[in-house]
């Protein structure tokens, strides 16, 4: 028993249980269910209408997705945690929880790229769509994103778990984080740390380019539309994602791809905290509030399951 808890790591966490922080928390814990909620309905809007039925809504579904498994990795065990006044996390839920949040973290930013190329060829290239943007090269994109995401989960994962950890087991965070693991470690690290950051060009930097060459290239033809109709709403549907391209791309770029000089813990902790449970409850508020398809299918499905009861 002692050996198993010596073997345990200890999550600090986020919130101590301060009044401030109760309430810090219960406002985390309230985000949480609603990101749950607003992703779903997503999903099931999507999946429901007719009219959702393209690829540019099947992207969002798969967006909608990897958000509620984003948050659904993080928030109940730190929620558990806390709540329980109990810090352990065993190396395998460690490694679970690092396997998941890398895996859906880089399936995201592939999953964004596809998008911005979606846009791309609705508004540039809008009569050879079909052909361009098929269902079948749909599908092979989102399973290509999950798939790259899916390896570089298990090697980062994998490569963490083996290091030794002969000194503190204390991780000050609230997940487990590959980067908050490698500091406790007694082995020399520079290697990995090396490939964690060709990972991060691989994975951040060559998919935020193609996203932001794919938006040179959309403002450049919606500049050149001549009906202000069409032009407001490739502004909408754009500008949508690319908020939400900032959102996530900054966040985690700001984490991983700065030197070490300028790390701090505190800092690094609510940076995470945005993206992993802020940034899944925007996603569908913005694509929701800035998208007229979501709001119709929306009202459509408010009236057939509540208003056509009371008539």
């Amino acid at each position: 028993m002692v050996w198993t808890l010596l073997k345990m790591f200890i999550l600090l966490g986020l919130f101590n249980h301060t009044q401030t922080h109760v309430f810090l928390f219960s406002m985390v814990l309230m985000i949480f269910l609603i990101s749950l909620l607003g992703n779903a309905l997503m999903i099931m809007l999507i999946h429901e209408d007719p009219q959702l039925h393209t690829p540019m809504y099947f992207l969002l579904s798969q967006l909608s997705l990897m958000d509620m498994m984003l948050v659904s990795t993080i928030v109940p065990k730190m929620a558990t945690n806390y709540l329980m006044d109990t810090r352990t996390i065993s190396p395998a839920g460690c490694g679970a929880q690092i396997f998941l949040f890398v895996t859906l973290g880089g399936s995201e930013c592939f999953l964004l790229t596809a998008m911005a190329y979606d846009r791309y060829v609705a508004i540039c290239h809008p009569l050879r769509y079909p052909i361009l943007m098929n269902q079948k090269l749909c599908f092979h994109m989102t399973a290509g994103s999950w798939l790259l995401g899916g390896v570089d989960g298990l090697m980062q994962a994998g490569t963490t778990l083996s290091f030794p950890y002969c000194h503190s087991r204390e991780i000050n965070h609230f997940f487990c984080e590959a980067p908050s693991l490698v500091r406790l470690t007694c082995a020399d690290t520079t290697f990995f740390e090396f490939l964690m950051y060709v990972c991060c060009i691989l994975m951040l930097l060559i998919p935020l380019s193609l996203i932001l060459a794919s938006y040179s290239l959309i403002l450049t033809a919606v500049l050149h539309m001549k009906s202000t109709a069409s032009q407001k709403k490739a502004f909408a549907t754009c500008s949508s994602h690319l908020a939400v391209v900032g959102l996530f791309y900054g966040a985690i770029i700001f984490i991983y791809m700065r030197p070490k000089s300028y790390h701090s813990v505190a800092r690094d902790k609510v940076v995470s905290a945005f993206y992993t449970i802020f940034t899944p409850v925007l996603n569908p508020l913005i694509y929701s509030v800035r998208n007229k398809d979501v709001k119709e299918a929306l009202r459509k499905w408010i009236e057939k399951r509540f208003l056509g009861h009371l008539r």
